[in-house]
């Protein structure tokens, strides 16, 4: 499977990627990796495994007063010519219009720490701690789903449960997160390249 990895920051799933890429865990070629953030360690991330990277940032787009829906044309204009199988939203802090998603219908999926219908958006992990200490959730999770023009909410492919355990600090919490996070993303890509 050629995947082209969409990222924004760290790249920490990105590296899971490779990782199990490297250790025949995941049978699949990340042929591009592409950022809307220049100084986004994902990118060093990829270089040092030697994949090719590109830039794409939104500022100049917003400073010409182009629209999200140019941003997103011109995205998917550069991203086409490397025919990926699928397109893994890794940290990916841009919601994508219709103007990407109709390019590549059903071959953008999204990792999103968070269970089917909560926490959409930005902040999931803190947003779901700040719950459970008001006793309103015992457990949150992470899934990887479809990508749709409404936020977090496509098709889910596959997901985990987290539990909250109550000497938890947010740091404890969020690093149970993103390690569940990294085996998420592998199972998910699995499953899609085995076509189930």
């Amino acid at each position: 499977m050629r995947l082209v990895v969409l990222i924004s920051g760290n790249g920490s799933n990105l590296q899971a990627i490779i990782d199990a890429i490297e250790c025949n865990l995941l049978h699949a070629e990340i042929i591009l990796v592409v950022s809307n953030k220049p100084d986004a360690f994902g990118l060093v991330r990829a270089q040092q495994a030697g994949i090719e990277t590109l830039v794409l940032p939104l500022r100049p787009y917003r400073l010409s007063g182009k629209s999200r829906e140019t941003y997103d044309e011109d995205l998917a204009a550069t991203i086409l010519p490397f025919n990926p199988d699928l397109i893994v939203l890794a940290g990916w802090m841009h919601i994508l219009s219709p103007a990407f998603l109709d390019v590549f219908p059903g071959k953008v999926i999204n990792l999103h720490p968070a269970l089917p219908g909560k926490f959409p958006g930005k902040q999931a992990i803190e947003r779901a701690y700040a719950a459970y200490q008001r006793d309103e959730i015992t457990h949150s999770g992470v899934m990887v789903h479809y990508v749709i023009p409404e936020v977090d909410a496509g098709q889910v492919i596959f997901r985990a449960e987290v539990e909250i355990f109550p000497d938890d600090t947010l740091a404890a919490f969020e690093a149970r997160m993103h390690n569940t996070e990294h085996h998420v993303l592998i199972q998910a890509i699995k499953l899609l390249g085995s076509g189930s």
